[in-house]
């Protein structure tokens, strides 16, 4: 490909600082004033552009190749509302942690308030949900301003190194002046080569945790969204061969052991409606948490450790902290390999029945579990059985919020699956357009496993030319936002099902049209049980499988779960507390 640039300065520098800092991928929507921008990235012989209209499908679908890569990917706009149109994306890469860059087209000053069409305020529009904002000044064609062109520099420059080494959204917002198409095949400015801003890991003084860690008998490790680390087998291993320790996690954990609790929920759930749940909860009230890894999907365990505090909470992550429990003690700013391999050596398993304890519940839950898919009808509980015994091994699953990743936090699927969710927000704009993204990147067969409202809500995120052959969507259709069935919420008012569920008639069948994308349906377990497998096997273009639950009964059988298993688990024995409530009565 031929080079060619943009006239106007700041473009050829945001392009070639772009490159500078290794970002490979990007992601335009069409527009007039970002011309100069889309002029030159998409003529750069070492980036790859995509082109994508709509600007909220575009800065989710870049989100979900920051997922794949781990590494900044920039989404570029014209000025005005296109601009705002990123923030759901913003929201999410800042509280997900993701190197989203986005770069806006921008009106010059003098042209902004006057009346113009497509201008609105941009400076440090996204100024909450933003690690880094660049202005930049405007410049002109074959300007030679050289501080001009420095301080734009420096802004654009530090902007994608906080990208890169604090992990969050970043904003750099170019004014450009008319004309905006003309072009040149020569770099007309100096790129200045900076040298980058990693910073150093905090040296770990961990005493405090070592002395408590040799001490409690009573640890809970939990495991919050895991998409970049590798956990190392010597890290898993000593977290599960200690008696005084459980592990926690959830499916975007992304680690896997035998003795890892992963249905946290199917546990904790049942314990609740027990009348003396207090004295339940409080033999397994850990004294000593860690945690790593991304935000909790959770509410039962965020709900059992903030009233059952442990005395000392501890987190390892090199950027930040959440005090989620409101009893953060320490933050140890490195990753969990390094802080777990420096202080192997100090750690002693200390003896203790807490694992058995917990690991019986844990055990008959499954049990349990296995027996309840026989007593229910076709709902979409249900369905996820089937799925898990479905799912290929190393599947990449997105799951879209709210329903679809909940549903799978209550199984344990045993197989080396990739999983992930825009958790960060946990919003349901953007869950298609961020899987799409994920599997453009990664060209690796991924699926996603979505509801019928976030499906809808995100059906814009299709629209575009590089969904690879091997996606598949799932698509559950039980006519409206199930989540607010299972929800505290009067289900009988008249408003409930317009206002709150928002209930439809739609299906996907004529989208898959329009799309190319091979459409089939499922009604009922036997149809889902047939069509999964070939589902799965078929690579030669993208499908969805629309599967139809009642609307009415599913929040019923899900609810009826965790009654099912508080009425088949005799949880005072299993806790060795009978006698105790015998005698209060």
């Amino acid at each position: 490909m031929d080079q060619i640039y943009s006239t106007i300065p700041s473009a050829q520098l945001i392009v070639e600082l772009c490159v500078q800092n290794n970002i490979k991928h990007v992601v335009i929507s069409p527009g007039s004033r970002n011309a100069p921008l889309t002029i030159t990235f998409a003529n750069h012989p070492k980036i790859k552009a995509y082109s994508i209209v709509d600007e909220r499908c575009a800065a989710f679908f870049a989100l979900g190749m920051t997922q794949r890569f781990n590494a900044p990917v920039a989404v570029v706009c014209t000025s005005g509302s296109a601009l705002l149109n990123y923030y759901p994306a913003v929201s999410e890469a800042y509280y997900s942690n993701l190197p989203l860059v986005i770069i806006s087209a921008d009106r010059p000053p003098h042209l902004i308030d006057i009346g113009d069409g497509q201008t609105i305020r941009q400076e440090n529009v996204f100024k909450n949900h933003i690690l880094y904002s660049a202005n930049l000044k405007g410049d002109f064609h074959n300007s030679k301003d050289q501080s001009i062109i420095d301080f734009n520099a420096v802004q654009t420059h530090e902007a994608l190194q906080t990208a890169i080494w604090r992990q969050g959204p970043v904003h750099v917002n170019a004014p450009f002046d008319e004309p905006l198409y003309h072009k040149t095949d020569t770099l007309g400015i100096k790129i200045p080569v900076f040298k980058t801003l990693k910073p150093s890991l905090d040296e770990v003084h961990a005493s405090r945790f070592v002395e408590a860690w040799n001490s409690a008998q009573r640890k809970l490790v939990l495991v919050g969204v895991n998409h970049d680390e590798q956990i190392e087998a010597e890290v898993l291993k000593l977290l599960s061969r200690d008696p005084s320790v459980i592990v926690m996690t959830e499916i975007t954990s992304n680690i896997s052991d035998q003795h890892f609790f992963t249905n946290i929920d199917s546990i904790l759930a049942p314990i609740e409606q027990e009348e003396n749940s207090d004295k339940l909860f409080e033999v397994l009230q850990p004294e000593m948490l860690v945690t790593f890894g991304g935000l909790i999907v959770s509410k039962k365990v965020k709900k059992f450790l903030r009233n059952f505090k442990p005395k000392q909470h501890f987190h390892i992550n090199p950027r930040e902290a959440n005090d989620t429990f409101f009893c953060l003690t320490q933050h140890f700013k490195t990753t969990v390999n390094a802080f777990f391999k420096n202080l192997k050596a100090s750690l002693q398993p200390v003896d203790s029945s807490y694992f058995k304890t917990w690991n019986v519940i844990r055990l008959k839950t499954l049990e349990v579990r296995e027996k309840y898919k026989y007593e229910i009808a076709f709902t979409d509980f249900a369905f996820y059985y089937s799925l898990f015994e479905n799912l290929p091994q190393d599947e990449i699953v997105h799951f879209a919020n709210s329903s679809s990743i909940r549903y799978a936090n209550l199984f344990d699927s045993r197989r080396e699956i990739k999983a992930f969710a825009n958790r960060g927000t946990s919003g349901i704009d953007g869950s298609t357009s961020t899987a799409i993204g994920y599997a453009v990147a990664s060209q690796e067969p991924t699926t996603l496993v979505t509801g019928d409202l976030s499906f809808f809500y995100d059906s814009n995120a299709m629209w575009n030319n590089y969904i690879p052959k091997t996606f598949k969507i799932i698509l559950l259709n039980n006519g409206g936002g199930g989540i607010f069935r299972i929800l505290p919420g009067n289900k009988n008012e008249d408003y409930f099902a317009n206002y709150f569920e928002t209930t439809h008639q739609l299906n996907a069948s004529s989208l898959c049209e329009m799309y190319g994308i091979e459409y089939v349906e499922a009604h009922n377990l036997d149809e889902v049980d047939n069509e999964l497998p070939l589902f799965f096997e078929r690579n030669h273009r993208p499908q969805l499988i629309e599967i139809f639950t009642p609307r009415l009964e599913n929040d019923k059988v899900l609810l009826a779960y965790f009654e099912y298993l508080r009425a088949h688990i005799d949880f005072q024995s299993v806790l060795g507390i009978k006698e105790a409530v015998s005698s209060q009565n």
